[in-house]
């Protein structure tokens, strides 16, 4: 039993990915909180949502629609963080790890949308 999103690496990526920013806004000033915090916060979690919301889906167009949401969502992401660190919020060595996964994670989900038939 279980759902056939949960099997999917890309899934389970962009939830991990999804923790780890959750994490590292934690630290990011309470000013930010109804700002950049919840902006990254939201677009991360959005990816492993229309995975997940897109694998269920009728068509297989459904799902690359989804994949497409995902995958935008990821390039939020990556200018958040690039907010993140022009605001001295983040270090260099946070940002490169987090965008090293992110950079990762689209060429994985790219290569999974474009098998989708």
């Amino acid at each position: 039993m279980g759902f056939k999103f949960e099997n999917l690496k890309i899934w389970q990526q962009a939830m991990e990915f999804g923790e780890v920013i959750h994490v590292i806004t934690m630290k990011f000033p309470k000013e930010e909180v109804y700002s950049l915090s919840s902006q990254i916060r939201r677009a991360t979690d959005t990816i492993a949502l229309n995975i997940s919301e897109g694998s269920i889906g009728q068509s297989d167009p459904e799902f690359k629609r989804f994949m497409s949401y995902s995958i935008r969502s990821l390039a939020e992401v990556v200018t958040c963080l690039y907010k993140a660190k022009k605001r001295t919020y983040i270090t260099q060595e946070e940002f490169n790890t987090n965008y090293e996964f992110a950079y990762n994670l689209m060429n994985m989900m790219i290569a999974f949308k474009n098998n989708i038939k």
